[in-house]
């Protein structure tokens, strides 16, 4: 009987206070907002990036505020131009040097027979035709870098995924093995 004298009072109360805590619509009745909002994706980052380094390489890396690549991509295009105005020099001088000895005039380079300028000449501008290839293909790559970049900059990343390796005892052989545990938080 006391039992459920103290069963009755204690549904009663929590009844009682509930009612209490209810109010109308409008009556100071606030809902705060619990969902995070996580940082605007722009959608044109990627591509204003890539615009930026076609026009002037390394400004798109300048766009996506990674400073660092700078020296990386002017040191990978001025280097390859650099040799291709080097052998490119070397090439039409060797070459300027053959074409005077087919026409009887004298040139700079008596101490090589024809096949060494033509061989020489041959030599330069594979070199040349490589570094114009070099040039070309680092151009692409600081934009491709950019477009990539500005990608991953708006990718989520947070500690609710994650990959890491992990040492763990193998229950047959009772040896310490590596492996890769993967962790999903909820």
């Amino acid at each position: 009987m006391i039992r459920s004298f103290y069963i009755l009072l204690f549904v009663f109360l929590l009844g009682s206070s509930s009612s209490f805590a209810q109010t109308e619509l409008g009556e100071g009745l606030r809902v705060k907002d619990t969902i995070k909002k996580s940082s605007e994706i722009n959608v044109l980052a990627p591509s204003k990036a890539a615009f930026y380094s076609a026009v002037f390489p390394g400004m798109g890396q300048v766009y996506n505020k990674k400073y660092w690549k700078l020296p990386l991509v002017y040191g990978a295009l001025g280097t390859t131009i650099y040799f291709y105005i080097s052998n490119n020099r070397k090439y039409h001088l060797y070459r300027d040097a053959y074409k005077q000895r087919l026409e009887g005039l004298p040139d700079n380079y008596t101490y090589l027979d024809n096949s060494r300028l033509i061989s020489a000449q041959k030599f330069y501008q594979k070199n040349r035709d490589l570094s114009a290839l070099l040039t070309g293909l680092f151009y692409i790559l600081n934009i491709v870098d950019a477009n990539v970049d500005a990608h991953l900059m708006q990718f989520n990343v947070n500690d609710k995924l994650t990959v890491k390796p992990d040492l763990y005892r193998n229950e047959f052989t009772t040896r310490e093995n590596l492996g890769i545990c993967l962790t999903l938080k909820l």
